[in-house]
């Protein structure tokens, strides 16, 4: 498949994910019935359960890292000229107001960890047994990254990686 084609096939992806989610409701929480009241003994809340439904947070943070295509792996690279994989993550997230540690390593510790079956456009999937790879979701089966020495920032079959852990926000 050409890059256009994959670029084309990502923005309609996020387009259709973005309709999903407004308003989101990934981690919405029950309201309580008029009148009700609480016994003894009793919880409060709700457990949090992963659906495959991304978050608003993560589908921007898709479609900021997407303005990068094409731009050159670099290992260190924090951008704006060349990335690699956990800088252009970093970056992405910081578009949306979430500040994201270095390194994969340390990416890989935050946010809410989510089951592949659950995996959505926007979540931050760590790569390799020893997660030393990182990159964003999106969608169809693709991974939006900066992957290895002469290979563009753009998409790469999930199929091609062990997943480590998946991270949503």
């Amino acid at each position: 498949m050409h890059r256009h084609h994959r670029v084309a096939l990502w923005a309609a992806t996020a387009a259709c994910a973005a309709a999903l989610v407004a308003p989101s409701v990934a981690h919405a929480e029950p309201t309580p019935a008029a009148g009700s009241g609480s016994t003894s003994g009793s919880s409060s809340g709700s457990a949090f359960v992963p659906m495959p439904i991304p978050t608003p947070t993560g589908l921007a943070a898709l479609a900021a890292a997407a303005t990068q295509t094409g731009k050159p792996y670099l290992w260190g690279g924090v951008g704006p000229h060349a990335w690699d994989c956990s800088g252009l993550v970093q970056w992405a997230f910081r578009q949306v107001g979430v500040d994201l540690p270095r390194t994969t390593w340390e990416q890989a510790e935050v946010g809410t960890s989510i089951p592949l079956w659950a995996i959505a456009p926007g979540d931050i999937v760590v790569l390799h047994r020893d997660a030393s790879h990182i990159g964003i979701y999106a969608g169809f089966g693709q991974v939006f990254n900066a992957y290895g020495l002469g290979v563009p920032v753009g998409l790469t079959p999930l199929s091609n990686f062990h997943v480590y852990d998946i991270r949503r926000f």
